[in-house]
């Protein structure tokens, strides 16, 4: 009689399903691990966006806060070749600091936006909100984050699905209502 070489179908079907199992059990972790990370990065970036505002604030006092991403951002121009303005500040790279103006402008799973009150004639802008939502709730994120001139960064709480924002991001006022938002820790 031969001798059969190789593995049996039974044997074949057997590695599969427990590498299926391993996967199953595996991805979930992935994903929320990858969430966890791009939850993480939006209230970093939020950080960074507020002390670009505080910079641009004391760099254009005249002008205020920057009223947009794009302010805060190259603009179009070459950080080092210049000319850095008010309307091109480079503190913030040009991922974050997109040509869309007001927002969103993506990045790390989130959309970034800048707004705020605009301010009378001749004065400067005296406040701006900057906040993120998810790009897929749920999937690259799943909590909205927003800042005002406190620096103090807001979450959405523990348990609540975020929405997505409007085109102009949150209000100034919904972020700092103590409801819709808490501090983070």
């Amino acid at each position: 009689m031969r001798k059969q070489k190789g593995f049996s179908l039974i044997e074949l079907l057997i590695v599969v399903a427990i590498i299926l199992i391993i996967a199953a059990i595996a991805i979930p972790s992935l994903l929320r691990s990858r969430i966890a990370a791009n939850d993480s990065a939006a209230a970093s970036t939020l950080r960074t966006i507020n002390t670009s505002e505080i910079t641009y604030l004391s760099a254009y006092p005249t002008v205020g806060y920057a009223q947009t991403l794009q302010a805060l951002g190259p603009n179009g121009v070459t950080c080092t070749a210049g000319p850095i303005t008010a309307t091109s500040a480079c503190l913030v790279d040009g991922t974050l600091g997109c040509l869309k103006g007001v927002g969103p402008c993506a990045k790390s799973g989130f959309n970034y936006y800048v707004n705020g009150t605009t301010p009378g004639a001749g004065a400067p802008a005296a406040d701006y909100i900057v906040s993120a939502s998810p790009l897929a709730i749920g999937f690259s994120g799943d909590k909205n984050f927003c800042s005002v001139p406190d620096a103090v960064v807001r979450k959405t709480p523990d348990g609540v699905t975020p929405v997505a924002l409007p085109a102009t991001g949150e209000a100034i006022a919904t972020c700092g209502d103590g409801k819709t938002y808490v501090a983070i820790q």
